[in-house]
């Protein structure tokens, strides 16, 4: 195995999550092989390419999902494993009871990126029957890839916004293996709910914030409930909640 040089710092997310005892913290690191594989060179490079296309405007974001879903299901995902050091990962997290932890990585060791990266990314940490809650995000497109471990993942369009509650219409109700792989954007699938099925589940996450100039809602996490009254054609009534409600109900 190769030496890693490691860095840690922990960031806190000053929010109510904190507050009512829950962790959504950020791990920023710096475990790096001496020698980046060129195939894992290339494939983030490759994503940050889509991602100048989405942010300039020549893709809209149903496709350029369908582009991020079909770079994610090319990657080799055993060296994408290496490269991020799950195996270390695993070592260094305290995986929380209660939702789920998020650890960060430093990608300046990747010839040809620039410094500013237009992605954010992160590993979802999970223990069994914890979750990435129901949540929506506006002006953001993601993805992901289970890279060890199982979850049952749920999608939903939002159709409508009213004050106390969304509109919401089930698009997807899957189980995620190794290797799965799902997006999101603000005009398909753009509510989403992972529960980890195994003893231990990783997510790689890579996201796109503000790649559309015309919405000009935050793109902070929009809690709701899926379980609320059902209506006519499968739609579903959904209550908007708190991070502290939901994570109380569903992490």
């Amino acid at each position: 195995m190769p030496n890693f040089t490691r860095r840690e710092f922990t960031t806190s997310m000053m929010n109510s999550v904190l507050a009512y005892g829950l962790i959504d913290a950020l791990w920023t690191q710096n475990l790096f092989a001496a020698e980046v594989k060129p195939v894992i060179d290339q494939w983030f490079k490759d994503l940050y390419a889509v991602g100048e296309d989405l942010h300039g405007q020549k893709l809209k974001d149903v496709d350029f999902q369908a582009k991020m879903e079909d770079l994610f299901r090319k990657v080799d995902l055993p060296e994408l494993m290496k490269f991020i050091d799950l195996s270390g990962i695993k070592e260094r997290v305290d995986i929380p009871a209660n939702g789920a932890y998020s650890a960060s990585f430093d990608l300046s060791k990747v010839e040809g990126l620039p410094k500013e990266l237009n992605f954010g990314r992160q590993i979802f940490c999970l223990k069994k029957d914890r979750a990435i809650v129901p949540h929506g995000h506006s002006n953001m497109c993601t993805g992901f890839i289970v890279l060890e471990g199982a979850f049952h993942g749920k999608h939903y369009d939002k159709l409508e916004t009213a004050e106390d509650h969304y509109i919401i219409k089930p698009t997807i109700d899957d189980q995620f293996a190794v290797g799965g792989v799902s997006t999101i954007s603000d005009h398909k699938d753009n509510v989403h709910w992972f529960r980890c099925t195994s003893e231990t589940g990783f997510i790689f996450n890579a996201h796109f914030d503000g790649y559309a100039s015309d919405i000009t809602i935050p793109t902070g996490r929009l809690y709701l409930d899926p379980e609320g009254e059902k209506l006519a054609g499968g739609l579903i009534k959904a209550p908007k909640m708190t991070s502290e409600t939901c994570h109380a109900k569903y992490g």
